[in-house]
Formats: C-alpha cells, sequence, structure tokens
C-alpha cells in the first residue's frame, strides 16, 4: 500500500506525467496524484493520452472522477493495468463541469451511492481504493452527517480517506472563491480520526511547508495525529519545497540535489520527449524552481516567452543551469 505521509494534491492542468516526473527527482517517496481523468474519457476517449505515465513516477495514483460503479469498476481495472499504485474517487471537486455530470462533491450527498462505488471498483482491483472528499456540502455539513459518510464509505471498502478540510458550497459560490471561503477547519479531520481511529486520514488544504505538515502528522497527542498531510497550490509554485521531504517525513535520505541539477535532469528528459510533445508543455511546470531565489524573476519571464524560448530551449536551459549552480543553486 502506498505511504500517505505526504501527497501532492490531484490538480487539473496541472499534475499531468511531466509535472509529476519533475516532482519526482526531488523526493523518492512522496505520493503523486494525477490530474482527474474520468471514466468517460477512460472508457471512450484516448485512453494512453489519459494514462500513461513514466516509470520513475512512482508511487503514482490515478484519480478517477465518475458515479457509475460499473463504469469506475472497469476504470479502477484499467488503471491497474496501467500500473497505478492506487485508484482514488473523486469526492471533493465543486466545479459547475463536474457537478453537470453529477460525480466529485455532489456525491457528499449520496454517501451510499459513494459506497456502492468504492465497493464495485474494489472487487475488481487488487490496488487500493481511497475517497477524497470535503468535510461537507452547502447546507449538508454537520458532523454527523460527515460520520455517516465516512462509515458508510468505509463499509464500502475504503480505508483512507482524503480529507479536504474545507466545506464546498454548490450554489453561489465559484470553484476559485471556494479555495478560500468558508474557512478551513481541520479540527474536523482530527475528530474524524478519533472516531475511526482503523481508518487512515489524509488531510488537505492551506498547507504551505513541511514544518506545518509534520504539526499536522504529530497532532497534540496520539489521538489527534494524523495519517497524512496533502498538499497541493504551494507544492505546484514551489516545488523545490519537496527537497528534503523525505528525511523530515520520511525518515529516509533525501536527493537533495540542487535546483540547477534539477534543470539538467530536465533537459535530459525533454530531449528524450516524443517528438509531438511542446517544450513548453514540460518547462511550464519548473517556472517555480527558482522561488524567491535571486535571478527568478528572469527564468520564469525567458521560460514564458514561448517565440523566443522554444527554438533555443536547450542553449537558454544550460545558460540557466550554468548561472545558477555559480551562485549556489
Amino acid at each position: 500500500m502506498p505511504e500517505h505521509r505526504l501527497c501532492v494534491a490531484p490538480m487539473l492542468d496541472w499534475t499531468d506525467t511531466h509535472e509529476r516526473y519533475f516532482l519526482r527527482l526531488l523526493s523518492r517517496y512522496t505520493l503523486l496524484y494525477t490530474e482527474m481523468v474520468t471514466s468517460y474519457a477512460i472508457l471512450k476517449g484516448n485512453r494512453q493520452r489519459h494514462l500513461h505515465f513514466h516509470p520513475n513516477e512512482h508511487p503514482v495514483a490515478l484519480q478517477l472522477g465518475g458515479s457509475d460503479p460499473t463504469d469506475l469498476a472497469e476504470c479502477s481495472a484499467i488503471g491497474e493495468q496501467f500500473g497505478y499504485d492506487e485508484i482514488n474517487l473523486n469526492v471533493g471537486c465543486p466545479s459547475d463541469r463536474v457537478k453537470s455530470g453529477h460525480f466529485g462533491a455532489c456525491l457528499m450527498a449520496t454517501p451510499e451511492l459513494v459506497a456502492e462505488c468504492v465497493d464495485a471498483m474494489q472487487q475488481r482491483v487488487s490496488i487500493p481504493v481511497t475517497v477524497k472528499h470535503r468535510i461537507g456540502i452547502d447546507d449538508l455539513d454537520s458532523y454527523e452527517q460527515l460520520q455517516k459518510f465516512v462509515r458508510l464509505v468505509a463499509e464500502g471498502g475504503c480505508q483512507t480517506f482524503i480529507v479536504h478540510a474545507r466545506k464546498a458550497w454548490l450554489q453561489g459560490l465559484s470553484p476559485k472563491q471556494n479555495r478560500e471561503i468558508p474557512p478551513l477547519n481541520y479540527g474536523v479531520v482530527s475528530q474524524l480520526k478519533q472516531d475511526f481511529p482503523h481508518l487512515e486520514f489524509v488531510i488537505n488544504g492551506g498547507i504551505t511547508s513541511l514544518k506545518q505538515a509534520q504539526q499536522l502528522l504529530e497532532g497534540s497527542n496520539t489521538a489527534t495525529a494524523l495519517d497524512g498531510v496533502m498538499i497541493g497550490r504551494e507544492i505546484y509554485h514551489n516545488p523545490y519545497m519537496l527537497h528534503n521531504a523525505d528525511q523530515q517525513l520520511f525518515n529516509q535520505p533525501s536527493p537533495i540535489i540542487k535546483r540547477s541539477e534539477i534543470v539538467r535532469m530536465m533537459i535530459d528528459y525533454i530531449d528524450n520527449r516524443p517528438s509531438t510533445t511542446h517544450v513548453h508543455s514540460i518547462t511550464r511546470h519548473m517556472l517555480g524552481l527558482f522561488h524567491e531565489v535571486p535571478g527568478a524573476k528572469k527564468w520564469r519571464r525567458s521560460l514564458s516567452e514561448r517565440k523566443t524560448f522554444e527554438p533555443n530551449w536547450k542553449p537558454v536551459l544550460n545558460n540557466f543551469a550554468d548561472q545558477f549552480q555559480q551562485a549556489g543553486y
């Protein structure tokens, strides 16, 4: 079973295979998640494009979006065949597109259906099936309702719950607004762990440092210690925060390589890309590598100016790697 002490959240348009390969250079043990892939896209679309990943990405989990138990079970089996280490069901996304397809956060209103989906998925695979959800939606936000959701889904076979510690508003707020409103409530997730000590709980939302992650993993006492932490946007914008995660959170040796070394390793990766893959589709994920380092603004600007950067990407990256290496980065 994958280790959930530190996870990178599934983020649409962000956590593609190139981003995951890039992050894996910084941490061997952090669990990486795909963007959400709908069951329809897998069953009716270009399966190879949606599910292909580099072997170096392990451990990596596939996040599915859907609400039909049969379709999700089939997609879980396909995901296992592709080599994923875990299948995760999205019960947390509040977007209108997801809601109109009757999956994502709106499924919290039908815990029996989620349990049926998990049961069907678990019966088709030998890898774990996990669920990522909110602490509530709209007016269905009492702790008793959340308890019921966890209890029923656990009876369906889920042992790991990734909890975004913010209620989802499906009416009246945009997904962007819902990133900040209403406030996070970490206490609810700690209470779930106390009430269901035999289950694994991973907390998500608003975590911005490994120190904060460590505090949540330790808790104020054994009863409030959580099993894992999931970080999203902060890692995307400041990926180098992962460089000592293995040592700090997993008690394992960290690669602890310099940023300039990461650039050189990514040059090799880009060199071996398929001819149909644009350089920008890879380097866009590297914009935050030199976060708060002198010269970071010039780095971001150069990589973003595609007309001048793409034809000369290799000398540009090599030049930056030389400059940052000389500066000690």
